[in-house]
């Protein structure tokens, strides 16, 4: 088993990517924290990994809140001792705006979840693999991060800034034994567009001119054993890179 006896986060886990990750990984060996928002969700998935022999913590967290990305670091190293691997994978969309119509309510709680929150998790696990002397992080980024119309401005921009944190992590930190990488996946059947509210038509007109051309969409699954791969020791020597998933749909 690629993954046996790491202690892996997923955050975002109870649906979706995170749910296909956390049910690789432990299908891989790890023990997988699945934290989500949605508590009851995050249990589900639990029941399901331990039904099939897996070893799995749900912990319910909202990670815009400061105080719950510390109590899901303190309750994973209660529970198992240490932490290998953290996964930031919690996101959520915005309206599809424009700069010029973008709110400052929108704004904060896009980045709240999308960068800030993935800066305060990445804070409290280095300094536990700089002792430990290894860690993996990998951050779900999307082609949003890589591309300018994939969404509105407020998703595009706290994408974008995940992947310079993502590298300068990866390069700071490189000879403590600490790898830092990051998923671009394109269109993924999954839920996140129920955490669109009040959709732009301006913006939306516009971003859905170039969905003509992507090929097709994924499975969360496809996206799950890419991150199997980033956060293995398959991919010791990948440190610093934004890895795209989306079919072709940007080759174009």
């Amino acid at each position: 088993m690629r993954l046996d006896g790491k202690v892996i986060i997923v955050t975002g886990a109870a649906s979706g990517m995170g749910k296909a990750m956390a049910e690789v990984f432990a299908a891989e060996g790890a023990h997988v924290v699945v934290s989500d928002i949605q508590g009851d969700a995050a249990r589900q998935v639990v029941q399901t990994i331990t039904e099939n022999g897996g070893t799995a913590l749900a912990v319910e967290a909202n990670v815009a809140e400061e105080t719950a990305v510390q109590q899901l670091i303190d309750q994973t190293i209660t529970t198992y001792g240490k932490l290998d691997v953290l996964v930031n994978n919690a996101g959520i969309m915005d309206g599809m705006e424009g700069v010029a119509d973008i709110s400052d309510e929108r704004w904060e709680r896009v980045f709240s979840i999308n960068t800030t929150a993935v800066m305060r998790a990445m804070r409290l696990a280095v300094p536990l693999f700089q002792k430990q002397g290894y860690g993996v992080i990998l951050n779900n980024i999307s082609i949003g991060g890589l591309n300018g119309a994939r969404a509105g401005a407020a998703y595009t921009a706290s994408k974008h800034a995940v992947v310079g944190l993502t590298k300068n992590t990866a390069y700071l930190y490189a000879k403590e034994g600490i790898r830092c990488n990051g998923i671009a996946p394109g269109a993924v059947e999954t839920n996140i567009g129920q955490s669109m509210t009040n959709i732009n038509e301006f913006g939306m007109g516009r971003t859905m001119l170039g969905m003509g051309l992507n090929p097709r969409s994924a499975s969360p699954e496809e996206i799950a054993r890419l991150a199997l791969f980033l956060v293995s020791e398959d991919s010791s020597f990948v440190n610093g890179a934004i890895v795209v998933a989306d079919g072709g749909w940007s080759a174009y």
